[in-house]
């Protein structure tokens, strides 16, 4: 007996009571569960309601003959797949090529050897658990793929990823005017030391989590988290003239969203944001382990004006403020001693106009 009798579900399709008892029978001795059709709309009634494993079909019956069945099955993609053995007493060579180019896998003539049967049904069937395994593990390497796939979206940028997968070994852009958003939870460090584990990264991930939906929103691209620091980037790998007003918005609206979280300890989440435009220049670091990056006196700047800013502010520097400042509201700050700049006149972004 076959190993995989039992799991193996085969459909009887004959209009003679006789030969269908024959056939089930010699099937069920063999272990296999048997279903039977009179003809063949009942069969194709079965094959929607079911899977099965095999069809053994007899060609001249009422109402839907072998044929027109065939014919069905070839139109259904979902049925396009069980294999089909005709049993029949149409012997001619015309209706034996017909079936076969409906799809047919076997041809036996009635009457049938029952040894004949055996073997035909046996190969049949261990070709189809073959193709079934097959397809199962092809699914199984391209649910892999897509995770994979995720798993870089989650590190890197949606074109860098493309770029990447395209096979590209060394990615390199200079992008002459990109905005940049850097943003620091206030106070973090002290409460990740006081607070556990679990703690600690279910509040980072919820606040990461809303800034990562704004960014979506506004149209522009997380570069990266280090520790409770977030950065964006804008019209660098996604162009759009506007970036600088849409970071400016971002930058407002993750302000906003800050004030809405309260960390295990009740206490509010602050943030500071810096922000600055200009010419940048990005890439793909390392081979295992990579990270996208940013680099130049555009993105310093920005980090500067992040790290030197006061809790639940945007802090901006003079060439941005000049280029948004018909748009928006801003309150000058005045001078600070900017490290690696000296001097900087900067502006606090309070809103849109």
């Amino acid at each position: 007996m076959a190993t995989d009798s039992e799991k193996s579900t085969i459909l009887v399709v004959d209009d003679t009571d006789d030969v269908r008892d024959l056939l089930r029978m010699q099937l069920e001795f063999q272990g296999y569960q048997v279903l039977e059709a009179r003809n063949g709309r009942q069969a194709i009634d079965l094959l929607c309601k079911q899977p099965f494993d095999l069809m053994l079909l007899d060609i001249m019956m009422p109402e839907m003959n072998g044929y027109e069945v065939l014919e069905q099955m070839r139109a259904e993609p979902g049925l396009q797949r069980v294999p089909v053995v005709v049993i029949s007493a149409v012997q001619d060579l015309e209706s034996v090529v017909r079936c076969i180019e409906l799809g047919a896998a076997d041809y036996l003539p009635k009457p049938f050897k029952t040894t004949l049967l055996r073997a035909r049904v046996g190969a049949l069937l261990e070709q189809k658990h073959l193709r079934d395994r097959e397809q199962a593990y092809l699914r199984m390497i391209e649910d892999e793929r897509a995770k994979s796939e995720q798993l870089l979206l989650n590190v890197l940028p949606a074109p860098i990823a493309q770029r990447l997968k395209a096979g590209e070994t060394v990615i390199a852009d200079s992008c002459p005017d990109a905005s940049v958003l850097f943003a620091d939870l206030v106070g973090f460090t002290d409460f990740a030391g006081r607070a556990s584990a679990a703690e600690v990264v279910n509040t980072l991930n919820g606040i990461f989590m809303t800034f990562d939906e704004l960014v979506e929103k506004y149209g522009l691209e997380k570069v990266k988290t280090t520790g409770d620091a977030y950065m964006v980037v804008g019209g660098l790998n996604l162009p759009r003239p506007d970036h600088a007003e849409a970071m400016a918005d971002l930058a407002l609206a993750m302000c906003a969203s800050a004030d809405s979280f309260h960390r295990t300890d009740q206490l509010p989440v602050k943030i500071r944001i810096g922000i600055n435009a200009g010419p940048v220049v990005a890439g793909v670091i390392g081979k295992k382990k990579f990270i996208y990056d940013l680099w130049g006196d555009t993105v310093n700047v920005a980090s500067r004006m992040e790290a030197q800013g006061l809790p639940g502010t945007v802090q901006v520097p003079e060439v941005l403020f000049q280029r948004l400042n018909t748009g928006f509201e801003f309150r000058q700050r005045g001078r600070i001693d900017v490290k690696g700049k000296g001097e900087m006149q900067t502006y606090m972004l309070l809103g849109r106009k």
